[in-house]
């Protein structure tokens, strides 16, 4: 029996949600009345964002209140993260003039549905190097800021996790890393140097970082991609990745000139 006949639909959903909050784990975590505040510092917004959690939450009133003292009173900008299985924030969000942004789709595919790849030039590692964390933050343009949260990231992590890069000309040219929770693989981090692009590296990487969850015991997987990140679609459907559980949209507080 599969994953997937074995939840229901909303199961699923939250199951993924909270696998992929855990894979990108936030510094600092406070509940408020059902919903999870995130604060890491940087500009990554699911580790600075507000979040729903499954069950019963409070009025989006009261925690659009609570937030904004939240994030303020660090030097933040209010920031909520709005997935469709739980909107009830957009409305109020959109009348107090929060700005709607980075839409993203989660997808999601059986184990044995996704395709695996073994390549000779494809390091997994169960840490992140020195090289790959230099690679990463040469692709992201990261500054020091995003660089110390980055670094930090990953001792946050609870699962077994793996940190995958491919090789060419004696330098790493793409990398993504994966965590295992619940049996769920979550893929996260994916770049491809853009010298390196339209050569199939990302569907290396990403195919030899699903090799090794289905050899660790993993049932399944999922990714959020942004929603118009065309090219990141077209490779994450060549693996397998066709089934879509729920987008997300993120809506930022306006700051007045």
């Amino acid at each position: 029996m599969t994953r997937e006949m074995q939840m229901s639909q909303d199961d699923l959903n939250w199951t993924s949600e909270q696998a992929c909050r855990e894979a990108w784990p936030a510094a600092v975590e406070t509940v408020v009345d059902g919903w999870l505040l995130r604060r890491s510092g940087g500009r990554t917004r699911r580790s600075n964002s507000v979040n729903p959690l499954r069950g019963k939450r409070g009025a989006p009133e009261s925690v659009l209140d609570a937030a904004e003292a939240f994030y303020t009173h660090h030097g933040q900008t209010p920031l909520f993260r709005v997935p469709d299985i739980a909107a009830e924030m957009d409305a109020l969000l959109d009348r107090h003039g929060y700005a709607m942004e980075g839409g993203t789709i989660h997808l999601y595919g059986g184990i044995d549905e996704l395709a695996y790849i073994s390549d000779e030039h494809v390091t997994v590692s169960p840490t992140p190097s020195e090289d790959w964390f230099a690679a990463r933050f040469r692709m992201g343009g990261y500054d020091d800021n995003d660089r110390r949260v980055f670094r930090e990231m990953p001792g946050l992590i609870v699962g077994d996790k793996a940190f995958v890069s491919c090789q060419r000309d004696s330098e790493i040219a793409a990398l993504a890393y994966g965590v295992i929770r619940d049996g769920l693989l979550v893929v996260e981090s994916v770049e491809t140097d853009s010298r390196f692009r339209q050569q199939g590296l990302g569907r290396r990487t990403v195919g030899s970082l699903i090799g090794w969850a289905r050899r660790a015991g993993a049932s399944a997987a999922c990714l959020q991609v942004v929603a118009e990140n065309t090219p990141g679609r077209a490779l994450y459907a060549s693996l397998g990745f066709t089934q879509e559980l729920y987008r997300y949209h993120y809506r930022r507080k306006a700051i007045a000139a």
